[in-house]
């Protein structure tokens, strides 16, 4: 009997587990170099902000060169951010993997009166216009202070609105009250993460020579260091508290890190963001406190110098695994709640190649919103008792110096 004429078989059979591929590497670098620059700029703005201060009160010299610095640095990542977006505009544009570029339509499409539209302008263009506003301040160290405040407040805000634009919705879904949060906790997650990223390679080019003179070392980075940790405590409780509500959006168990591409994506990256934390909770409790004492003479200021000698090399270290995070997140597709529940159903469909159903978002109960609030206060805790111990320790640090400078200066 030929095969053809064999009757079809009374037990369904089970389709094959959907595909759940990482995607192409060049678009995922692609995504990688657009992100890092547009967050690059945006927080080596806030960092020049934020040790403007501690600079201003140093050696005469010292505020120019560190606010030339970080503006030169924040106008090469600015000039990079907007022709990043726009190539990743133009590969969406030419129809996803493998398909090119289309700069024509992707150039076309900027601010062409519809909504996509404008978010799509405001990424590539805001980057580029804080770069041009930032260039005097690269190029001219004598700019007066109100002035370059100002610039340097005008480059922040059009480098979040850019950096924002690119995760901001364009119509309502699952309701107001829930859009409006989903996009409150990316904002967090992306603007938490610019400062911190941008923060931390400002510092490593201000400790780079040419921008603080030997002697003005104890004077700056004493005080610009603790005001950076302060802001980068606060960056890691937005980061952290917004990938607690996306882990609680995407992913229903921890046994979905293991079982779906997507949540052992996601544990690689909880890894290495663990590992950020650690190298942070060592420059905040061991590096930063030998820094502040590098305001007293004698022996404990010479450790200072040797930890701050240390310093760039642990910053550098973060800098590559905050790096190394923003290129795996790229990876991240759909979610592990779906994959594993489309995997399921795959396993008992009854016709090959059918599409596979998905599973609606998820709702907040009462419970919910418990255990979120538990969670922020919890984090918040966590960082101000943080913030508090390693300011002691600090003061510690800085009362031995001092107690042991005149024996130092006696023998």
């Amino acid at each position: 009997m030929p095969f053809s004429a064999l009757p079809a078989p009374s037990v369904p059979l089970a389709a094959a587990p959907p595909s759940t591929p990482l995607g192409p590497f060049g678009d995922s670098a692609l995504a990688w170099a657009g992100w890092t620059a547009a967050m690059a700029f945006a927080g080596l703005v806030a960092l020049a902000l934020l040790v403007a201060a501690p600079a201003r009160r140093g050696e005469a010299g010292t505020h120019a060169r560190v606010r030339t610095r970080l503006s030169a640095a924040a106008v090469v990542f600015g000039l990079l951010a907007g022709p990043a977006a726009l190539a990743g505009l133009a590969h969406d544009a030419a129809g996803g993997p493998g398909a090119g570029y289309d700069y024509a339509a992707a150039w076309a499409g900027l601010f062409d009166g519809s909504a996509e539209g404008t978010l799509s302008g405001l990424q590539v263009a805001l980057p580029v216009l804080g770069a041009f506003l930032l260039a005097p301040m690269a190029l001219r160290r004598t700019l007066a202070d109100r002035t370059g405040t100002a610039l340097l407040w005008t480059g922040l805000t059009a480098g979040l609105v850019a950096l924002g634009s690119a995760r901001f919705p364009t119509q309502v879904r699952n309701g107001l009250g829930r859009t409006v949060f989903e996009t409150g906790v990316w904002m967090l997650h992306l603007f938490g993460a610019a400062v911190w990223l941008g923060g931390l390679v400002g510092l490593v080019l201000l400790a780079l020579p040419g921008a603080v003179a030997p002697a003005a070392r104890g004077a700056f980075w004493a005080p610009a260091v603790r005001r950076f940790s302060v802001a980068a405590m606060a960056c890691v409780a937005a980061i952290t508290l917004s990938g607690l509500f996306l882990y609680w959006e995407h992913v229903d168990g921890p046994g979905q890190l293991v079982s779906t591409m997507y949540g052992r994506v996601l544990g690689v990256k909880i890894l290495i963001f663990g590992s950020v934390l650690v190298l942070g909770a060592f420059n905040q409790f061991w590096l930063h406190p030998r820094i502040e004492a590098l305001r007293a003479d004698g022996e404990a200021g010479r450790r200072g110098g040797i930890a701050l000698r240390r310093f760039p090399v642990v910053v550098a270290a973060e800098v590559a695994l905050v790096l190394l995070v923003l290129f795996v997140a790229p990876f991240l597709h759909g979610s592990a709640r779906n994959q594993a529940f489309q995997a399921e159903a795959a396993r008992h469909a009854t016709v090959v190649g059918a599409p596979l159903p998905k599973l609606p978002p998820k709702q907040a109960t009462a419970s919910t919103w418990a255990w979120g609030a538990a969670e922020t206060a919890a984090v918040i805790g966590v960082m101000v008792i943080g913030h508090r111990c390693s300011g002691r320790l600090a003061r510690r640090r800085v009362r031995l110096a001092a107690a042991t400078a005149p024996a130092a200066a006696a023998s």
